[in-house]
């Protein structure tokens, strides 16, 4: 039992309440005509008995940050989340549950972060949930050997457990088995995950799709497992998940609850069967369940005395929120210069000297902007203690290892601590970039995590959570082009900057030289949402421009990098492009036609700017333009408008020497010059 309910009377949980609690998520369920009222109805006794008794919480406080963590990683089931929080005390009412699933509701079909008091994380798409939950235990166990390293096992004020209620998708979904391994692999003893293991999915029987040994693989990635088959009564057995959920912790292991249940039970036409996971029982079958538990109230009812009951951890989590404050403010006292780190973690405070801080690079020099990012993050590292990333096993061509910094990693593996600041994600993009949203959401970190673009593919589910979330997570993307050479069509991304760009609320970077990508560096930590450096293995020239232009003109997106007195067309480019760009404007004046150039770091950043910028840096009566990009035209249309041009790769690459590589694709200065003239000659 957590020290949150030590002073719980000895019974479990009322009967009364469980009830209540099944039928307000039928009722929910009803009256929305739609929802998954299956699992909401099984799992009552498990979520209550989880808010009720395990789970350190304060309902009056939903942003303490001693707090523990639930994730509904079957989001799906959201009624069953919205329900503990409404008994339990959250900003959410009864009639936020009679307004399920509606236009403007704080109850949506699935939980939304910031969107709903007492929601952690943003889940749904299967899997998600569970492995952002392993990112979660990392920065938790991160921030105690950062913060607090000397406290005995267990004694930390920084010490808090995320707790996961995953179903039978979650487990199927490939994220989870490298989120599984992770979690192993980094001994996150933290972390509990309850499998709800009710042999139940949308097309039937889950025999369909599976026959796995599931204890056996989680115990194979180094999990402590428990099993806790169903009650007599063919009920979820709540004194067996109470008594796994006790149990003493395993050093080193996250632990698995295989917790056994009906779907729908106890409703009498609807347990076991497929249709109860996604549709409303119908009023006759709700009527039979009302039977079943013995009451007859109205739909939505709650008694008094029920929610007096489930309220009574309201008051329980006041005292223990109040003890933590008192132990914290004693390590405060103690560590002045640990709790001011604190504070501006929790913050995510810049350095006022940050600036003078970054790397700057000589004009006329060849950097390849992998290596300047590379630069950057170890001057960042030695300035920012809460930036920490690592790549999926990637860390030298990606140039992300922070020299020094350590492996995060178990202490008992001899390789590392938990206060490394490198992490070895292994080859498993999906699992990073969830894990990456836990670790922002865990605390004020600021997070990174490499590989190359063409496996950005790999990663989109949780990038677009990242941007629904708006977390501050950053991606660091390599060998971004065709220029990558010799690997061939399937490491060159073509189609990646386009679907990347068009995920909203999400900012893609492709910096031209290496001070544009210290600049980069500098502005994503600026703004507070999710950002990809697009970077390359190529040198390229160092732009022979004043450093302040370079920070303010990438801080806006783009600006002018070349310009000439009455410019009659412009050159729209961005990264390692943009030298293309300036040797054929060069080249072009060479002949009398007088072009500006425009680097374009980012999409996002300039359509953000004022519409006098924008104007001031691509005039609307100059409408020979060209964009060049060596990935596809997709998107450029837009910019340089009916009578411009766009140089880019609409095909897939292929293997050959970078620069072979490059040609054969049209990357050249004699392309983007008969780009300018066909522009000219139609303007």
């Amino acid at each position: 039992m957590s020290n949150a309910t030590a002073n719980v009377d000895a019974a479990l949980i009322d009967d009364a309440l469980i009830t209540t609690a099944r039928l307000l998520a039928a009722d929910s369920v009803e009256r929305a005509k739609s929802g998954h009222p299956g699992t909401a109805i099984a799992l009552a006794p498990a979520a209550t008995l989880l808010f009720q008794r395990h789970l350190r919480h304060d309902p009056a406080d939903p942003s303490w940050i001693g707090r523990d963590r639930f994730i509904l990683s079957c989001g799906h089931a959201s009624i069953l989340l919205y329900i503990q929080l409404y008994l339990s005390g959250y900003d959410v009412t009864l009639d936020d549950l009679r307004a399920f699933r509606t236009l403007d509701s704080r109850t949506p079909g699935h939980p939304e972060f910031r969107h709903t008091a007492g929601v952690e994380t943003t889940t749904g798409p299967l899997g998600q949930g569970l492995a952002t939950a392993v990112g979660m235990a990392m920065g938790f166990v991160h921030e105690r050997a950062l913060l607090d390293p000397d406290a005995a096992a267990g004694e930390s004020v920084f010490n808090r457990r995320v707790f996961v209620l995953a179903s039978d998708g979650d487990l199927q979904e490939g994220l989870s088995y490298e989120a599984g391994a992770l979690a192993g692999r980094l001994g996150l003893d933290n972390l509990t995950v309850i499998y709800d293991d009710n042999d139940i999915q949308i097309e039937g029987g889950t025999a369909l799709t599976s026959s796995e040994d599931a204890a056996a693989r989680f115990r194979a990635q180094g999990w402590d497992v428990h099993r806790v088959e169903l009650a007599g009564d063919g009920d979820v057995d709540i004194a067996g998940l109470d008594a796994a959920l006790s149990a003493t912790t395993v050093a080193g292991k996250p632990r698995l609850i295989l917790l056994k249940s009906q779907i729908a039970y106890p409703s009498p036409g609807a347990v076991n069967t497929a249709a109860s996971h996604g549709a409303p029982l119908g009023a006759t079958e709700v009527a039979a369940l009302r039977d079943a538990l013995g009451v007859d109230d109205a739909p939505f009812t709650v008694s008094d005395e029920v929610l007096a009951t489930a309220r009574e951890v309201t008051a329980r989590g006041a005292l223990v929120r109040g003890a933590w404050q008192e132990r914290f403010d004693a390590w405060a006292h103690a560590h002045p210069d640990r709790a001011a780190t604190f504070a501006a973690l929790s913050a995510r405070s810049m350095p006022s000297d940050l600036f003078s801080s970054l790397p700057q690079f000589e004009p006329g020099s060849s950097v390849s902007t992998r290596d300047a990012s590379g630069k950057t993050i170890q001057a960042l590292a030695d300035v920012m203690p809460g930036l920490w990333g690592g790549s999926a096993d990637l860390a030298e061509p990606n140039r992300t290892e922070i020299k020094g910094g350590g492996s995060f990693l178990p202490t008992s593996t001899g390789l590392g601590d938990y206060s490394g600041r490198n992490i070895h994600w292994g080859v498993r993009e999906h699992a990073m970039a969830a894990a990456m949203n836990g670790i922002a959401l865990s605390g004020g970190w600021r997070v990174f995590g490499g590989t190359f673009l063409v496996f950005s593919d790999y990663q989109r589910p949780s990038i677009r959570l990242a941007a629904l979330m708006n977390l501050p997570v950053t991606y660091i993307w390599s060998h971004d082009s065709v220029a990558l050479g010799q690997d061939g069509p399937t490491h060159q991304p073509i189609e990646h900057l386009a679907s990347l760009r068009a995920i909203p609320n999400f900012t893609v970077v492709r910096p031209a030289d290496a001070n544009e990508t210290v600049a980069a560096w500098a502005a994503v930590l600026e703004n507070s949402g999710p950002a990809g450096l697009v970077l390359g293995r190529q040198g390229v020239p160092v732009l022979d421009l004043p450093l302040d232009d370079v920070h303010a003109g990438v801080r806006r997106g783009g600006y002018v990098v070349a310009d000439t007195a009455d410019a009659r067309a412009i050159i729209i480019a961005t990264g390692s492009e943009v030298a293309l760009a300036l040797e054929a404007s060069r080249i072009a004046g060479d002949e009398g036609i007088a072009v500006r150039v425009v680097s374009m770091p980012s999409r996002e950043w300039f359509a953000a700017q004022d519409p006098q910028y924008r104007e001031q840096i691509l005039p609307a009566a100059i409408t020979a333009r060209v964009a060049v990009e060596a990935a596809a035209s997709f998107g450029w249309h837009e910019l340089v408008g009916p009578a411009g041009a766009i140089v880019g790769i609409d095909e897939f690459g292929l293997s050959a020497p970078a620069d072979e590589a490059l040609a054969a694709r049209g990357m050249t200065v004699a392309r983007v010059l008969d780009a300018i003239r066909t522009v000219i000659a139609t303007d």
